[in-house]
């Protein structure tokens, strides 16, 4: 059975004296970084290169002699050419065999040729396979045991796929069918995901990814304590306070708990991260310690209707499922608006993308990326996507960052030397063929219009709460944000309201409810803000449940 991990150097020689000295000298040479494998067969040895294939493995280098009565090294290395085309290729010779090997060069892609015997191998051994080794080293990547994404980069599905499986911390590589060989997916398949065992998903939806990856549990029971929908700061907090205290916890989050705080790519002005902290890492940590507490996290699964029956609270669940609690927090969040330019609808995940989505970081390596909006999340991401990017461009309306930037970032972007802030211009048409091409840009100071060249526009301008499954349900001012305590109409004038008292200060106008975080009236819209109505929430519910 062949050890895995390292590349392999095979040696073949029918000789065992010759094949000996091979095996002592690039043991003594290369053993810390390869495995040496010998054989005194050409049919054991392609054997050994099929059981390589078969395990996804390739070999750095193929050492055989051409003198052997079972198939001739040339033949051998022609017969290794179809199974591995990049692997290095020497043939051991006799002097007598040395316009043999100079034929095979352009035949079997041949890299050199050693006459026998090659004393000594510090000088006509080594040299040689040193730089052959390093050539190869420069062109190879490591066989890969884990998930698989193949499809099309400017592919809305595709990207939708690779977003979610980034978001959920789930380690994979991704396969652009335009520029990686791929032989095992075809064109009608795609996106597929290739898991380890062997399994083909064909164009999954992310539910099926969640049930064959195991990343989210069922409800452990029928009837919880609290329920709370939204998986952003203020509801892991609150799923962490709850479940701490003896609360029976249910989270759900219609995509991938984090919010939009999850798709930060660096937050620096949170308490106790004095060097920041992506919103990825934060959001990891608070779902561990959330199901270390006991709470249960269900995703992606969305809430689509809420209602009283009794004293307990009935959400029904976009699978159809229905979840009962003694009471709710609401913490829904809000999505990010969409892009007012014509065309835009069209290259939504083929080039133009909502939040700083860190699944596209290393396809913009080298290129030029667009930034559409100047407050705090805008500005996170023009610092991230500078270090991978050639130039960032961020596009605003306003004449400049300071009124809608925290100081410290203004500082960093100012202080960034690919970052480039396009004052007073409008971003007010994409164009393109199947993915995003170019952008029209409207210049307010001048009044006109230009296109440039496209292929990555990051968008951060405004949200809307995500509350419209709410209509009906609990109050909420015309902006869709969520009513709470004094900001309610008397009690005496909200529907529903039976109770002998005003709504506590995060209660919405249906007993027992609450609602944190950004789709809050009034709320401060910072991560810090968020958490602390999460854990203020949670005091709330013990006042609730001793005066109900």
């Amino acid at each position: 059975m062949l050890e895995s991990h390292r590349p392999v150097l095979l040696a073949v020689d029918d000789d065992p004296h010759v094949l000996r000295a091979i095996r002592r000298d690039l043991t003594r040479a290369y053993q810390d970084r390869y495995r040496v494998i010998a054989s005194t067969s050409a049919s054991e040895g392609l054997r050994i290169l099929d059981t390589l294939r078969e395990r996804r493995e390739e070999p750095a280098l193929l050492l055989v002699d051409q003198r052997m009565p079972e198939m001739p090294g040339v033949d051998f290395l022609a017969e290794s050419l179809g199974r591995f085309p990049t692997t290095r290729r020497v043939l051991l010779t006799a002097y007598a065999d040395t316009g043999v090997a100079i034929a095979a060069i352009n035949r079997v892609r041949l890299d050199h040729y050693l006459v026998k015997p090659w004393e000594p191998p510090e000088e006509r051994l080594y040299p040689v396979l040193d730089e052959l080794l390093d050539e190869w080293q420069a062109s190879y990547q490591p066989p890969y045991a884990g998930i698989q994404l193949v499809g099309h980069r400017f592919v809305p599905a595709t990207h939708h796929l690779r977003d979610f499986l980034t978001r959920h911390h789930q380690p994979f590589r991704f396969l652009d069918v335009e520029r990686d060989t791929v032989t095992d997916v075809a064109e009608t398949e795609l996106p597929a995901v290739l898991l380890p065992d062997g399994t083909k998903l064909v164009r999954p939806s992310t539910t099926d990814l969640v049930k064959v990856l195991g990343l989210n549990s069922e409800a452990s029971r029928p009837h919880y304590n609290v329920a709370i929908v939204g998986g952003g700061p203020a509801g892991l907090a609150a799923a962490v306070y709850a479940s701490s205290e003896g609360l029976s916890t249910l989270l759900l989050d219609a995509y991938v708990p984090g919010g939009q705080a999850g798709m930060s790519s660096r937050i620096e002005n949170y308490l106790g991260f004095p060097a920041g902290i992506s919103g990825a890492e934060l959001t990891r940590r608070a779902v561990a310690q959330a199901r270390r507490f006991g709470a249960d996290l269900l995703s992606p699964v969305a809430a689509v209707a809420l209602r009283s029956a009794g004293r307990a609270k009935i959400l029904t669940l976009s699978d159809g499922r229905e979840i009962s609690a003694g009471m709710i927090i609401l913490a829904p969040g809000l999505s990010y608006r969409r892009l007012d330019a014509d065309g835009a609808e069209r290259f939504e995940g083929a080039g133009i993308y909502y939040g700083a989505t860190t699944a596209e970081t290393t396809s913009c390596k080298g290129q030029r990326v667009w930034i559409v909006g100047g407050a705090n999340s805008a500005g996170q991401a023009a610092l991230h996507f500078a270090q991978h990017a050639q130039q960032v461009v961020m596009l605003i309306r306003s004449d400049g960052l300071e009124a809608t930037m925290s100081r410290y970032l203004l500082e960093d972007i100012e202080a960034t030397a690919n970052i480039a802030v396009w004052p007073r211009t409008k971003l007010i048409a994409v164009d393109g063929t199947d993915r995003l091409e170019r952008i029209t840009l409207h210049k307010l100071d001048d009044d006109t219009v230009t296109t440039e060249e496209a292929e990555n526009v990051f968008t951060f301008i405004g949200a809307r709460p995500r509350t419209d499954w709410l209509d009906g349900a609990v109050c909420r001012d015309n902006d869709g944000y969520l009513l709470t305590g004094p900001d309610l109409r008397p009690r005496e004038e909200l529907p529903g309201w039976d109770l002998p008292r005003d709504p506590l200060l995060l209660e919405t106008s249906m007993p027992g409810v609450f609602a944190v975080g950004d789709a809050r009236a009034g709320s401060v819209k910072r991560i810090a803000s968020s958490v602390g109505e999460g854990a203020m929430a949670v005091t709330l519910l013990h006042q609730y449940q001793a005066n109900t």
